[in-house]
């Protein structure tokens, strides 16, 4: 296997939600004053991402600044509400690598490839009902396809041309890697 294949696979438990789970959800208005770019606000802001769900869904244990969560299924229209880039910023930093809904608000999609936080993969199947959250799956980003510790098999859809710019880290190193900005000196 070379290290393409290797990079675009994910390995991971599964932290199941439903349909339109909100920026507020996602990271909380009154978080949004850290900057990621300090390092340790960028770690502080992961230890608050999805603390705006109902008490009893806990994405991140007390106490912890990382899930133990790589990977996030959720129903329709992720991301929904104010177009916040802490959000997929924040699922990053949380240790999340990638988000598996059935459709994404429009700026969080765009958000998350702009900042190359995480891959965010809609599904051709249906998914929610077959996976739990704590199952351990396999995300197949080259064969857009998941793998349920069941061997159940579900499609997802291409990134296409978003890939690689979340490969290289977002869309200003992209940029960067392609040519199309000079690096600062």
């Amino acid at each position: 296997m070379d290290k393409k294949n290797i990079k675009h696979l994910i390995t991971g438990k599964v932290f199941v939600l439903g349909d339109n789970i909100d920026t507020d959800q996602i990271i909380p208005a009154k978080y949004l004053s850290l900057v990621p770019t300090i390092r340790e606000e960028y770690e502080k802001l992961g230890s608050f991402a999805l603390s705006g769900l109902p008490s009893e869904k806990k994405y991140i244990a007390g106490g912890q600044t990382k899930t133990e969560y790589s990977i996030i299924i959720a129903g329709r229209n992720f991301g929904c509400g104010s177009s916040r880039e802490h959000a997929p910023i924040a699922l990053g930093a949380a240790g999340c690598r990638v988000v598996i809904a059935k459709s994404f608000a429009r700026i969080f999609f765009r958000n998350s490839i702009a900042t190359g936080e995480l891959y965010p993969v809609e599904s051709s199947d249906e998914i929610l009902g077959s996976i739990k959250t704590g199952d351990i799956v396999e995300v197949d980003l080259d064969q857009c396809r998941i793998k349920n510790n069941k061997g159940s098999i579900f499609k997802l859809k291409p990134l296409g041309d978003a890939l690689p710019v979340i490969d290289a880290g977002g869309l200003f190193e992209y940029s960067r890697r392609e040519g199309l900005l000079r690096r600062a000196s």
